[in-house]
């Protein structure tokens, strides 16, 4: 541990929606594979675990909060990692479905993408042949021509609906439009500092991964939030590590794993969550940083604590 460095919140994105299963060997699908990888991830540094759950036998993206409840009291009683929620979920479901595990868990995080959008994954059929399930292939050729639904009604329905509960969010921004949206619901008073600004970088649709996209997203949250807000990025895929360095470097915090990422290096597949964060790791290291702890980042984001949470 380096003496007095800043104190930088490491996300981990343990499984999502994003990456089917076939893709990798390695990315945890049941229950115990996800309380197992959510473990190692906070037992190699990380302050916050991002979670998706999915239906055991086809891996399919599943919001049923009897799945959430399968993995997370074995996360709470192993670490005290901060555990964060999605109410993403997939393009398939509606906003209704997507928010249930953040709405009767009661989480001290969930995550709220900022906006509908194109979300187009089908670039990965020219990398990936063969698959596991049968939705599998469909699932990414679709992505051509379905959009990622995420209305000002359906941002104020689950701002809303989790208002009494004590759930902060993290704020999830594809685009610069993003940030606008977030400032707006700020300004209506649905959304208080200090803010979680997640920045996603090297997604189609979405902004770009280039240096400048990445500076051009950090002016404007300094804009729009001023001192009332947390950044972080994440970079999808290959632009995972070099876009977190470059934050790190400017004074941000990181989300890394593999929802976000299946590699650790070209042409190599990442063999676990805790390989992520080991690696971002001795990269802040390396940069006079260090990891936040669970209660550190608890105190950056104003968290309500992990007694109040209802699993």
């Amino acid at each position: 541990m380096i003496a007095n460095a800043r104190k930088v919140i490491v996300t981990c994105a343990v499984t999502g929606s994003i990456h089917t299963p076939s893709m990798s060997p390695h990315l945890p699908v049941t229950p115990g594979q996800i309380a197992k990888e959510s473990i190692a991830a906070a037992q190699a540094g990380a302050s916050i675990v991002h979670l998706h759950a999915r239906h055991p036998e086809s891996g399919l993206p599943a919001q049923d909060p009897t799945l959430f409840r399968e993995f997370l009291p074995s996360i709470r009683s192993a670490c005290d990692v901060v555990v964060n929620l999605t109410t993403g979920g997939s393009t398939s479901m509606t906003v209704e479905e997507r928010l249930q595990p953040a709405l009767q868990l009661k989480p001290e995080l969930a995550s709220l993408n900022m906006g509908s959008m194109n979300f187009g994954l089908y670039p990965m059929l020219g990398r990936f042949k063969e698959f596991r399930h049968d939705w599998e292939r469909p699932y990414l050729e679709n992505s051509a021509g379905t959009v990622f639904k995420n209305t000002f009604r359906d941002i104020q329905y689950i701002l809303e609906s989790c208002a009494d509960h004590g759930t902060r969010f993290e704020i999830e921004c594809y685009d610069i439009g993003h940030l606008y949206t977030a400032a707006h619901f700020q300004d209506r008073g649905l959304l208080k500092g200090p803010l979680l600004i997640q920045s996603v970088f090297g997604l189609l649709g979405g902004i770009g991964a280039h240096s400048e996209d990445v500076s051009h997203m950090k002016r404007t949250a300094d804009r729009l939030f001023g001192d009332d807000y947390v950044w972080s990025v994440l970079g999808a895929g290959r632009a995972q590590m070099p876009v977190a360095t470059m934050a790190l470097s400017m004074g941000g915090n990181v989300r890394v794993g593999l929802e976000d990422s299946l590699w650790d290096g070209p042409g190599q597949l990442a063999r676990s969550n805790a390989d992520h964060v080991r690696r971002i790791r001795g990269i802040l290291e390396g940069l006079s940083l260090s990891i936040a702890t669970p209660e550190e980042a608890r105190s950056m984001l104003a968290l309500k604590g992990a007694d109040l949470v209802a699993f």
